[in-house]
């Protein structure tokens, strides 16, 4: 049985999209992409890393104008 992870660390979700952990930092520090803190760490949905994916596809993430955010309550109403 495979085990399917629902949140990750900043570092796993680095590996997971392929998006650099310095621009994943600058995208939670520009409150584009929202987290989980727990104590120190950080976690990241992957359902939330999914849909940043699909809705900047085409898009400089290192552009903070550019970088369209995740709104939680909208995409759990979709």
């Amino acid at each position: 049985m495979q085990n399917i992870k629902i949140a990750y660390s900043i570092e796993e979700a680095a590996e997971f999209t392929g998006i650099g952990r310095n621009t994943l930092r600058k995208l939670i520090e520009w409150k584009k992409l929202p987290v989980l803190k727990v104590g120190r760490k950080l976690l990241i949905r992957g359902d939330t890393l999914e849909a940043f994916i699909r809705k900047n596809e085409g898009r400089d993430l290192r552009d903070r104008d550019a970088v369209r955010g995740i709104d939680l309550f909208s995409e759990e109403a979709s």
